[in-house]
């Protein structure tokens, strides 16, 4: 029910569940015992406030036990559960690079950020989990090697809904939670893989450059344009993935009067709703004028656009990839667009990211590559951060949700 143990910045208290009226009120009870002692204790600077207790830098477990009732000391043992967290942030930049605030964090403990720390297998990884409960990443890697490095590691938060950088079956054998989050960015990304396809049908970008480079002030004419000017209305798109930013694309294309295909393994009254029809992925291929990848990264998708699966594409068609770099075969994409099988490519995310400067797509025909930036606007990391937050929480009151490990 509530639990102790000593540290070098004194004894810390621990909540566990309070499952019954009885127990809560002796729990109660407790709590104004502790605040009394504390509140006598203000100059303290080892005091700091969690939600109603008041928490100090006791170094006599002795002295504090006198306060708690007989019946409860037998109670004082090490818990794994704590309300003092120590979380470390390990790569807290590109969430949040001075906007937001880890304030949400504060409330459960100790919280270090470190803007970076390493995108690849690292001693360092785990040299700043030392003395962890709770690491929060976004793309650092957690391998079975730094878990083990890890004892007092208990949950992975992961700042994104893809955790394909934690080995999250390992974590759980050592039970340890990993927690995502799934839906923070459905609108955002959904826009962003449209508003790709409609640079690709325009090249706003390089008419604005056009324009001011005096190229219209100089025209003979009213108007040009340097590249043909594409109309969608009418035409097939075809989206592989029909989860949530699927259907948040679909209804977009639908908005524009385009005919909309979908291919999924699983098919939902919502997902219905959007869609013209639910097709297989090589029909999908043979149909669309436009392709979007909204799907998971998973044995039985990666490298699903190769040369063989672009051979049975419209000529012409375009490609959209938001979702993960890994679903497609670079150099078949590169050559498909260098031939012209592939009119264009608009693309926010690619295999190695930072993008390599050897990626064959730098180099391909009609390649518009941006810099993994659909999720990024300011209202959709403010929700990463605060259910993020939420996430936590709930971990630490034994009720973890988001788990993408059950069992643990």
């Amino acid at each position: 029910m509530r639990w102790f143990r000593e540290s070098e910045k004194g004894v810390v208290l621990i909540i566990d569940e309070v499952d019954s009226a009885t127990n809560n009120q002796v729990f109660l009870d407790f709590l104004a015992q502790l605040r009394s002692l504390y509140l006598k204790r203000e100059k303290n600077p080892g005091i700091r406030t969690f939600q109603s207790v008041i928490l100090a830098g006791v170094t006599d477990i002795k002295h504090l036990k006198s306060k708690i009732r007989p019946e409860e000391a037998h109670k004082i043992k090490n818990n794994k559960r704590w309300i003092s967290m120590r979380i470390v942030v390990l790569d807290g930049f590109t969430e949040n690079p001075g906007d937001l605030s880890w304030g949400p964090f504060e409330k459960f403990g100790e919280v270090v950020v470190y803007d970076r720390t390493s995108y690849v297998e690292a001693p360092l990884i785990a040299e700043r989990l030392q003395g962890a409960d709770i690491a929060v990443i976004n793309k650092t890697p957690i391998s079975k090697e730094t878990i083990d490095k890890c004892p007092d590691l208990k949950a992975i938060a992961v700042l994104a809904t893809g955790y394909n950088v934690v080995d999250y079956t390992y974590a759980k054998e050592k039970g340890i939670a990993v927690m995502n989050v799934p839906t923070y960015g459905t609108q955002i990304v959904g826009q962003y893989a449209v508003g790709l396809l409609l640079e690709i049908c325009a090249h706003y970008g390089a008419h604005d450059q056009a324009v001011r480079e005096g190229r219209w002030e100089n025209n003979v004419d009213w108007c040009f344009w340097d590249y043909p000017m594409i109309e969608l209305y009418g035409k097939t798109a075809g989206i592989i993935g029909f989860g949530r930013i699927g259907q948040a694309t679909g209804k977009i294309l639908k908005a524009i009067g385009m005919r909309v295909i979908v291919n999924d393994k699983v098919s939902s009254d919502s997902g219905r709703a959007i869609a013209d029809e639910y097709v297989d992925r090589d029909e999908l291929f043979a149909q669309s004028d436009v392709i979007f990848l909204h799907c998971p990264l998973f044995p039985d998708t990666e490298g699903m656009i190769n040369k063989e699966s672009i051979a049975g594409m419209k000529d012409g068609v375009i490609l959209i990839n938001n979702s993960r770099g890994q679903l497609v075969v670079e150099q078949d994409l590169a050559d498909a667009l260098n031939s012209g099988k592939v009119y264009a490519a608009g693309l926010d995310v690619v295999s190695t990211e930072p993008i390599r400067g050897d990626n064959p797509l730098l180099k391909a025909r009609n390649c518009f590559i941006t810099p993994h930036i659909s999720w990024a606007a300011q209202a959709a990391r403010q929700r990463i951060m605060d259910i993020t937050a939420d996430n936590i929480k709930a971990f630490i009151e034994g009720k973890p949700v988001n788990v993408v490990n059950i069992g643990v």
